[in-house]
């Protein structure tokens, strides 16, 4: 594993020495990845450490429909072209239009406000989509036993699959992590990061069902010399942190391991990607939240500011046990300090299991019965989920109908959290 790892990152700096410095604005060649611009030098802290506290939602992201994968219109190019971009602007433009201020009870908000500044200020936004390698900008093929443990595997978005028991739900239906890496990627709502330094670590807080505590070590060789012993396991792994120069770089290692097919809830995992980060893809893979994750399974992320307000974070997903091949994704983070969170309260009072449990074992009596068709993935309005419902108007009109269930504002709001 480790050889693999230095592999990958040795293509990755050899890949950085052959391109220019100026990496982050688009270039002339569309199809060309420049590296992270390291150009910016952050403020330090009174103890040393670049600056990199504050609020950074990843909100614009989700309401610019900058996809995870690259649709298929882009071909191999990483940056849309200026009338693309345009596209995206006259969407983004049409959003902030449409914005309502929510009423005394809390309700009632539509619309954006500042997305199409977003755009004009954020050189990251002209991006055609969050993965950047593989270079096609799809995620690798499953291994032929992930594949398996993928298609055996049971959800609150499954469908035609039945709830009996708890183990028919995953880690997020039971408000209890959307996962990791999944919970740093864009869903429908509360995407807010905030960053905390103290001497010697940093935290990651999210908004969504989660928080990381990274210690800080002197080197790579340290962070890695400190990782938890295999047994000991974490829904936010175990994250370890050092500075390369102005960037800092987090290793996570003994994230929870396990598949969606076991009948023992204790040992199920949560999917590396999900149907909670803003995308869905095709019937076999990433849909449904049933992705397995074994105990290889291991992220780096590299955070650098590229001025006062971005920070871009890159990461690098290895499972050489699930993925044929490791997967990047590059991100911007927008400082908005202005941006409020607001508690994801999603475990307390969560009678959403219970109620899909009798309300699902009343169905299956009446389809024993006779007076009832049986539920199959045919019949069955999840399979919408199978569809892509984000659409990014950088490539034009949506073709063709909305998916089953609704349009792409409606469709994902049915989340199965309770």
């Amino acid at each position: 594993m480790l050889r693999r790892l230095s592999l990958a990152l040795a293509s990755t700096a050899a890949l950085a020495l052959a391109l220019p410095a100026t990496a982050q604005e688009r270039p002339a060649d569309l199809t060309q990845l420049p590296p992270v611009p390291t150009d910016y030098t952050p403020d330090r802290l009174p103890w040393g450490d670049y600056d990199f506290t504050g609020t950074w939602p990843i909100e614009p992201i989700n309401n610019g429909h900058i996809l995870f994968q690259r649709p298929e219109h882009y071909g191999d190019r990483f940056w849309v072209n200026d009338e693309e971009f345009e596209r995206r602007l006259a969407a983004a433009r049409g959003n902030d239009g449409s914005f309502t201020q929510a009423n005394e009870s809390g309700i009632g908000a539509s619309g954006t406000t500042g997305l199409e500044q977003w755009f004009m200020d954020t050189d990251w936004a002209k991006s055609t989509a969050m993965l950047v390698s593989p270079a096609d900008g799809q995620l690798p093929d499953l291994t032929p036993q992930a594949m398996e443990l993928f298609q055996q595997g049971r959800s609150g978005w499954v469908p035609g699959q039945g709830y009996d028991w708890v183990d028919d739900f995953d880690s997020w239906d039971r408000c209890v992590s959307r996962g990791f890496p999944a919970s740093m990627y864009p869903f429908r709502y509360n995407n807010g990061i905030r960053v905390f330094q103290s001497p010697g670590y940093v935290t990651i807080m999210l908004e969504m069902l989660g928080t990381r505590t990274v210690k800080i070590y002197d080197s790579a060789a340290d962070a890695r010399a400190a990782k938890w012993e295999e047994p000991v396991e974490a829904w936010m792994g175990n994250s370890r942190g050092w500075w390369e120069g102005k960037t800092l770089v987090i290793e996570t290692t003994n994230i929870v391991s396990g598949d969606s097919a076991t009948e023992d809830v204790y040992a199920r995992s949560a999917a590396p990607l999900n149907m909670a980060t803003q995308f869905t893809g095709t019937i076999d893979v990433p849909a449904f939240n049933t992705v397995p994750m074994s105990t290889e399974a291991m992220t780096v992320e590299r955070l650098t500011m590229t001025g006062p307000d971005t920070i871009i974070h890159e990461l690098t997903y290895f499972d050489p046990q699930v993925y044929e091949e490791p997967w990047t994704t590059r991100l911007a983070w927008t400082r908005d300090d202005d941006y409020q969170f607001f508690e994801y309260a999603c475990h307390e009072g969560n009678y959403m299991p219970r109620d899909y449990i009798s309300a699902s074992r009343a169905q299956q009596a009446r389809i024993a019965a006779g007076e009832e068709e049986a539920v199959t993935a045919e019949n069955d309005d999840r399979s919408r989920f199978a569809r892509p419902f984000d659409h990014d108007p950088g490539t034009g009109p949506r073709p063709g109908p909305p998916p089953v269930g609704g349009d792409e504002d409606s469709a994902p709001e049915e989340d199965a959290e309770g």
